[in-house]
């Protein structure tokens, strides 16, 4: 027991040479106080295996230095140590206060022996526990963890997979994700919120996969009734994503279904207008526009970012959420960045 530390406080020294002479039997290390006020500093800021403490002392007493030392520390026993070996009443409080246990003066080595040695069982038993259970708390954590980043795999991959047909590049993908992010916590959502609409907002063109080849892949402006059948993606895209359980996949249900509903109410499917349209898809449908137009088609050649941002300045209101448009405009330099990172590999 010689890496075992305990603190004797009595105001008695014969008391406290006696006790550290039967720590000594049992190789104990030993610190000890006739000071209480001395012995109650050092306990609560030192690491403590067990606690001898005399309840007659002057200043504080063994009562009232159990009930402060508990108050930061719950595990460490305490023996209290009093000449009063029935005083009923004495033990309940005493007990009620955080003792552990009891030796009665005069004091016996046996007795000192047994008591001091279930005790340190308990405690080491008990931080074995304790420690075990930090260990799983760990391996839960990082279990989870690698849970996530799974999912998080499996995401881009379907976003991608999402893509396959379109003409739009991986890269299209990042930045809607990336500037989707940042008008999330820009408009004050939190960062759960943030992190669902990073990887749903891939989603939004998943219907595209139903729209045929001759229409999704046209090198030129749609006529009406191949614009009819295009404008079946948002449909298609919730229908596939609608009774998932995947929070994250349930959001790109949402997105796929809203973002191309306009703030005036004459966008579509269903012509929802204002805050009817949920956040998510205002978010995206100003994310997706954005670099849809900054981007390559096969109807159209890339515009010029300052060009971009003047549509959406004249759309605010119309089609976009205005409040969000002047969020993106108050970012304009976070935008760009994102804008220039993700640029297409020529």
């Amino acid at each position: 027991m010689k890496d075992i530390l305990a603190v004797s406080i009595d105001d008695n020294e014969q008391n406290i040479m006696l006790i550290e002479t039967f720590a000594k039997h049992i190789n104990l290390n030993i610190k000890s106080f006739l000071d209480p006020k001395e012995g109650l500093d050092y306990i609560q800021n030192n690491e403590v295996d067990i606690l001898y403490i005399d309840y007659m002392m002057p200043k504080l007493n063994g009562l009232e230095i159990i009930k402060e030392y508990r108050k930061n520390n719950e595990d460490t026993p305490i023996i209290m140590v009093t000449a009063v070996s029935d005083n009923i009443e004495l033990k309940i409080n005493a007990f009620e206060a955080g003792a552990n246990d009891f030796l009665c003066k005069p004091l016996d080595l046996i007795e000192f022996r047994l008591r001091t040695k279930n005790l340190l069982d308990l405690r080491f038993a008990k931080l074995k526990l304790k420690n075990r259970a930090l260990e799983l708390e760990k391996e839960v954590k990082k279990a989870t963890n690698d849970l996530i980043e799974r999912e998080h795999e499996s995401l881009e991959v379907l976003g991608k997979i999402a893509e396959w047909k379109d003409p739009e590049t991986a890269q299209h993908i990042s930045r809607v994700a990336c500037y989707s992010k940042l008008l999330a916590e820009q408009y004050g959502m939190d960062e759960e919120f943030q992190e669902l609409i990073f990887y749903a907002s891939p989603f939004h063109d998943i219907g595209k996969v139903g729209i045929p080849d001759n229409v999704l892949l046209k090198a030129g402006v749609l006529n009406d009734e191949e614009f009819t059948v295009m404008k079946k993606h948002p449909l298609i895209g919730y229908e596939i994503l609608k009774d998932c359980k995947s929070k994250f996949l349930k959001m790109g249900a949402e997105i796929s279904l809203s973002h191309h509903e306009r703030y005036n109410g004459r966008g579509y499917p269903n012509k929802l207008s204002g805050e009817n349209i949920p956040i998510s898809g205002r978010i995206v449908a100003i994310a997706d526009v954005f670099d849809a137009l900054t981007s390559i088609r096969p109807y159209k050649g890339a515009w010029s970012f300052e060009n971009a941002v003047d549509l959406l300045i004249d759309e605010k209101g119309n089609h976009f959420d205005p409040k969000l448009i002047d969020i993106f405009l108050e970012n304009i330099d976070s935008i760009k960045e994102i804008y220039l990172k993700f640029q297409e590999k020529k």
